[in-house]
This record gives C-alpha cells, structure tokens and sequence, in this order.
C-alpha cells in the first residue's frame, strides 16, 4: 500500500447548475430521482426511507418521490417549491433544480430557473407539447438560458414510436424558433424505466444521439465571471468621520470583471470618470484588488457624488445608457400591465420608476401566435415591448451579461413581472447624451478639481432648474433662491437664457437650431457647475420638455429640477403657484439641504 501523496492539492471538479422544466406531470422528479439514483448520489436510506413512505400510503414506488420534501406534496402529487439536490458524472459535478410546473407557481419556476446555466425541458410524449410547454420554453429565453436540451419523456407509453418523436420534436423546435432558441438536442426517454438516462434504451434502437447523462456533459461552461468586462453596481456609499477619516467608500458586488488601485473606472449613467484609489474591505486583511463575486468597497481619487444604483466598469467597455430599451416581460400579476400607469423597474442595484412606451408584441403560448394591437398585458402573458424609465439608467444586453440585462417589475409592493433587456433603444436626448460622454471623455481638466472647490467653498455645485408656465413666478423665485444661498455663504450664480445668447443677431439665431441653443446654454450651465456654483436657471427660451436635455448634458446627479405649477411628472420638487417666492425658495433651499448639496448652515461663512 502506497502512502498518501499529502503535498498533492486536492483537484477542484467544475460545478454547473442545471434546471429542469416542465408541464405539470410531464415527469421531472421522476427524471431527478432516476439521474439521483442511476448516479449513486442518494444519501444512505433515501431510496428506502422513500419506498416506505409509499408502503405506507398504499402508493406504487415513484422516482419523484426521492425528491419531493413534503409530504404534502405527495398527497397533491405536485412540486411546489423548486428543490436542490446534487449529482455527479465523471466530467463534472452538478447542481440541478427541479422547478415546479404548474401554472401557478410560474414564480417559483422562475426564482429557481434564474440560477440555471442550461436547462433539460421535459415534454409527455403522449400528451404532446402543451400550453405549460411553451410558455416554460419561453421563460427559458426570457431567463437568458441558451443551453438547452428537451427530453421527450414516457415513449414506453406511445409504444416508444419513432414518428411520435419525430413530430414533437419538428412542433416544439418551431416553437422555440418563434422565441429566438434553438435546443441543441431531442432526447427521447422513459424516466420511470431508465431507458436513455443513464444507458442507451433497447426499445428505441433507431435513437443515435447521447442519453441525459452524456447531454449534461456536453452543456459548456461561462467563462469564469472574472475574466469578463467589470460591472459593479453600487450598493450603498459610507462615509466614517471617526478620526478625522473623510473617505468615501463606494461598496458592491463585483458581477463581472476584476479591478485594481490605479484603474481607470467610469460610473454609469452620471459618466463620472475617475481611477480607484483603495480596495476597502470590512474585517479582512489589507488588498488592492478585487474580482467577481467579491462585496467590497472602493475608494476613488476625486470625491465624487456616487449614488446607489450607479454602475462601475473600466473606460474600455462601458454599459449602454438609456431611458429607452427594448425587452422581454413575463406578467405574472392578477392585475394587467397597462399602458399610462408607472411601475417600479429594479435592475441590480436600480430602483426607477418605468412605465410601457409600447406593446411590439403579445405571444399566446397556447395559440403560437402574435398580436400587435394590445393595450395590456395579462396574467401569464409574454410580451416584447419598449420600456421608458423615468431617468436614464445603465444597463447591458442579456446576451453579454444576466445581472445587468435581468429586471424585475413591481407594482406597489408586490413581485409582478420579469424580463430581459434586448437592446437600448434611442429616446428624444440619445444625441446629446453621446455628445456629453464624449465631452467628459475629452475633458482637459486644470489643477483644481471641483472636489478641491466643493472643499473650499463648503458645498456641492449643481443646477437648479425651475422650470413652469410662463407668467407663473419663476423668475421671482430664482432671485430669492440666489439671493438667500448668497447670504449663507454659497456660491450661486443666476443664469437667463438672454444672457447666454447675447451678442447673436436674429439672422445668428436664426441658423441655430432649438436642440442646438438648447445644448450651448446647457454647456455654460455645466461650465458653472464644473467651476463649483450652485447654478439657477430660469430661461422661458424653451419649453417644458427640455428639462431632460438640460438634465442630460449637466448630469442628472448634478440637476434639481423644480416645478411650479401642476405636477409634470418628472420634478423633484414641485411647488404649488400660490406659494410666494421667499416660501418657494425656503421650500427649494430644504431640498438642496435633504439632497446633501449643502448643509443646514451652509458654506464658508458657517465655518465650514
């Protein structure tokens, strides 16, 4: 006997997690607890521990029994809750998820199918493909879950029949064409006797390809989530004032991606551009870097205003920045989703309001048809649609990556819907939004920062932008407003539009453009802000739907927009028309004080 080799490292097998999905009584837990027991991997006395459950209920012996939990759900002989387990081939370990197929537990199939890299999607081979079918075919798609295999179950009752087969496999693959997918493969089987699980299948001698078993093996692996593009959203940023520590520490979760002190790193969609100074982490020894799944925290060379929901990644490979994009939605709701009503979209770290710009397309899974002319969506509808946020938000595509191309919709406090982002779509400020992205990229900065002003003069700068009909007192307001953070030691600066354009003839004004006036007033207003003001804007030169270009090209971090007169929708702080203007502007000052641009005793004369 040769001893232990104790230098060796022990290998680290590869793991995969794997969900399996079906029509209710199709036959995933019997596919489960055939792969359970044909690989060896039941715990000791599970196997008889569940025979004699089934003695005892006067039931026939069923592999799905190995799995299900409950007791409970024997009874009703459906799987509720998606279930974990493990089994190992000789390529690799497994985790795999059997996810419940009944209709109404469409969420609980989605929470467990959401942690799946590939999927095995079970079709009766004598009830054919069914409503459940397709729509879990969908849902898979709509997950982000390309590797997929289906697997024809129950041929031992169809007289394993190569032309029942046949037909399954030419309906369901035109199926999932109509959704984007093509499965690699049709396994036909028979759960319950094993044939073409683990061991080809006697009965079907004209069925060449792989059993289950060797199908799992040939699902491929991501690429480790290190090696890809960074993407941290940002969870939350502390700041500790123990010791005289001023530092500000931007934490999350690194998704994709690693990074290092010294990098280069932009946050999304404030295009705030900076390199990181620290890698910070609670209660661990001292690093200067981090990499997917790591939580931790980092420090940046400039305080910036870094707010949750921000996304961070390198310079080279940044998200796209929208308030537009095209995707995919599961309702899941009793009630509707509707065109006109606002909803609450979380994307990673993103809470935003959002709310149908329009309906593409409703897919009855049933019918394997598309309608056009919808005005909502229904319970268990899958739609594509276009949805609007109210602000712009960073996000990715879902085939370059989950955690940023996956959102949930609530609606009040409940879980209503799901989808995946398919691409950005341009809304009515994409060309400005592009054009301010280049400009902070080109940005020739001088050698005081506007961190180093905010420091000297005791407060954040940024825009203020009232913005309401004319004739309303928007103008009094700004002066009171300009006049009152003057007198707490801020520096503000009222901005007209007259003043911006003076010195341009009517035939110079004439050859601009509104979008272009629009963008050269709303660069003086950045130039101000860069230089430390509190800027208040209050120009009648454009109408009321340009506060989101304004937002745009200053920032929506740096832009508080007031409106006077009945809600528009978008303000920050909307101010009814009787208000007097010393009211509107103590009203305005409170909303500077609770957004942390200034402090209750504001600016240098406070001392600060």
């Amino acid at each position: 006997m040769h001893a232990p080799n104790v230098d060796a490292a022990p290998s680290v097998r590869e793991q995969m997690n794997i969900v399996i999905v079906g029509h209710v009584d199709h036959g995933k837990s019997t596919l489960v607890g055939r792969l359970l027991a044909d690989t060896g991997s039941l715990p000791q006395g599970k196997l008889e521990h569940a025979r004699a459950i089934c003695d005892r209920q006067g039931k026939v012996f069923e592999y799905a029994f190995l799995l299900d939990a409950l007791e409970a759900e024997q009874d009703q002989g459906i799987t509720i809750d998606s279930a974990r387990c493990f089994f190992k081939t000789d390529a690799r370990d497994y985790i795999i998820i059997d996810a419940p197929g009944h209709i109404e537990f469409l969420k609980n199939m989605i929470s467990g199918a959401a942690r799946a890299e590939a999927a095995l999607l079970l079709i009766d081979a004598k009830e054919g493909v069914r409503e459940n079918s397709r729509r879990h075919g969908y849902v898979l798609g709509l997950l982000g879950i390309r590797q997929v295999t289906v697997v024809v179950n129950k041929m031992d009752l169809v007289g394993c029949d190569k032309d029942v087969f046949d037909a399954i496999e030419a309906e369901y693959s035109a199926f999932l064409a109509e959704c984007g997918m093509v499965p690699q493969r049709f396994i036909p089987i028979s759960a319950r006797d094993g044939d073409n699980v683990a061991t080809p299948s006697d009965r079907m001698p004209w069925y060449h390809g792989p059993t289950v078993l060797e199908a799992v093996d040939l699902f491929r692996k991501a690429a480790p989530k290190r090696d890809q593009p960074l993407r941290m959203p940002v969870q939350d940023v502390y700041k500790f004032n123990l010791r005289g520590d001023d530092r500000r520490i931007v934490a999350g979760r690194v998704e994709s991606g690693h990074f290092q002190v010294g990098d280069a790193v932009v946050f999304s969609p404030s295009n705030k551009i900076t390199t990181i100074a620290s890698v910070e982490a609670f209660s661990a020894p001292p690093t200067d870097h981090a990499a997917a799944p790591d939580v931790t925290g980092v420090t940046l060379a400039e305080q910036l205003f870094i707010q949750r929901g921000e996304l961070m990644s390198h310079l080279g490979d940044r998200p796209l920045v929208s308030t537009r994009f095209r995707a995919n939605i599961m309702w899941l709701a009793r009630q509707p989703m509707v065109q006109g009503r606002d909803y609450k979209l979380r994307l990673a770290t993103t809470a935003m309001p959002c709310r149908i710009h329009r309906i593409l397309s409703v897919l009855d899974a049933s019918e394997l048809t598309h309608t056009a002319d919808r005005a909502e969506i229904g319970r268990h509808d899958v739609a594509e649609v276009i949805l609007e946020t109210r602000r712009p938000i960073a996000f990715d595509p879902i085939d370059r990556f989950e955690a940023t191309g996956r959102f949930v919709i609530v609606d009040g406090y409940d879980l209503a819907g799901g989808g995946i982002i398919r691409e950005a779509v341009d809304d009515d400020v994409a060309g400005l939004r592009e054009v301010a992205r280049r400009r902070d990229f080109e940005w020739a900065p001088g050698h005081i920062s506007r961190a180093d002003r905010v420091q000297r003069n005791g407060h954040e700068a940024g825009l203020v932008l009232v913005t309401g009909p004319a004739g309303i007192g928007k103008a009094a307001m700004a002066r009171v407003l300009e006049q009152l953070l003057f007198e707490r030691g801020c520096c503000a600066y009222l901005l007209d539009g007259k003043n911006v354009f003076l010195g341009l003839d009517a035939d110079m004004l004439g050859a601009l453009d509104k979008a272009e006036m629009l963008r050269r007033y709303a660069e003086v207003a950045h130039l101000f802000v860069d230089a430390g003001q509190i800027v208040v804007s209050t120009s009648n030169t454009f109408g009321l739907a340009d506060h989101a270009a304004m937002r745009t090209v200053v920032g929506a971090q740096d832009t508080l927009h007031v409106h006077i007169g009945d809600d528009d929708g978008e303000a920050d702080v909307v101010l009814p028309p009787e208000l007097g203007p010393e009211e509107g502007a103590a009203t305005v000052f409170a909303a500077l004080v609770e957004r942390a641009w200034i402090g209750p005793a504001a600016g240098p004369a406070a001392g600060v």
